[in-house]
């Protein structure tokens, strides 16, 4: 396989992966050297390893850091599937099953923390301990409040040739993904800069980009359904399992986080910062990620 370079100066490889009969590609990049650490990005609809970066690049001092694209997000193949737990469950169990030969530390953002906890908990031989980002695991239209009828309707819109392409279009200009990213992503307005947005904007261009996204936010890749669901996988757990709280999340999201922290098997810190400080304070997050590691 030829390696390429990206501004990680990592080794990106692609992980071909069988799912219903069908092969996909999934891309992965690799740097630095030690104990294996899998770094999984947030779901979002502009999800991508690079978010993921400025901690891959810090812990590689020290660590093998493995950087993960989520199958219809990143640099991996954009599919037309029917976007399900059960679809990203198995893919992540694959990939780690094949990519590692001792067990790793998981580092997930905001959705993708229930799949790292539910990887754990089925499979504890592959997972030594797991460090939670701002999880969150209830969607954006569902925590609106919206019901499963209205929910599952706009889903199969975006998923539509023709309307289905605008609303997305709508949903990805530079305007609304900077009013997002203002609303509960970033906290800092002057990080958010032009060239910034065009970035994120250009994730969205893909063809195919829309399914995935579409599954996202209208909660059907929720990995549970409720919050005493998700506190009971992590009881369930005997590895060490570590929060970092957004002071600044929006209230039932940080909610749940404070949930989670008030379990007996976790230890738990805040820091300032929304739903992406993963991203926009990655040099605060990773120095307590290595406080918890050592």
């Amino acid at each position: 396989m030829t390696s390429t370079l990206t501004q990680l100066n990592g080794t990106v490889k692609q992980y071909s992966w069988t799912w219903q009969n069908q092969k996909y590609l999934v891309t992965y990049e690799t740097l630095g050297q030690g104990l294996p650490v899998l770094l999984l990005p947030a779901f979002s609809t502009v999800s991508t390893r690079q978010e993921m970066a400025g901690i891959a690049q810090i812990l590689a001092k020290n660590y093998q850091v493995t950087l993960l694209d989520w199958l219809g997000l990143g640099d991996s193949e954009h599919p037309p599937l029917n976007y399900k737990p059960e679809l990203y469950h198995q893919l992540l169990q694959d990939f780690v099953r094949e990519a590692f030969t001792t067990p790793i530390i998981i580092i997930a953002a905001g959705h993708a923390s229930g799949y790292a906890l539910k990887l754990a908990q089925n499979n504890s031989n592959l997972v030594s301990k797991i460090i939670l980002i701002a999880p969150t695991w209830c969607g954006p239209l569902k925590v609106m409040g919206l019901p499963d009828t209205v929910r599952k309707g706009i889903r199969e819109t975006v998923r539509s040739p023709f309307l289905g392409q605008l609303l997305y279009y709508l949903n990805t200009t530079p305007s609304f993904l900077r009013l997002m990213y203002r609303r509960h992503v970033y906290t800092d307005d002057s990080k958010l800069t032009p060239e910034f947005i065009a970035s994120k904007k250009k994730i969205t261009q893909q063809t195919g980009s829309r399914y995935a996204p579409a599954a996202f936010v209208t909660g059907t890749l929720d990995p549970i359904q409720n919050r005493q669901q998700f506190l009971e996988l992590i009881q369930s757990l005997s590895i060490p399992v570590f929060i970092i709280i957004a002071e600044n999340a929006p209230p039932r999201s940080k909610a749940e986080m404070e949930a989670i922290a008030e379990l007996d098997n976790v230890q738990s810190v805040y820091l300032p910062g929304t739903l992406g400080l993963h991203e926009e304070y990655s040099e605060a997050v990773t120095q307590e990620i290595h406080k918890f590691m050592s």
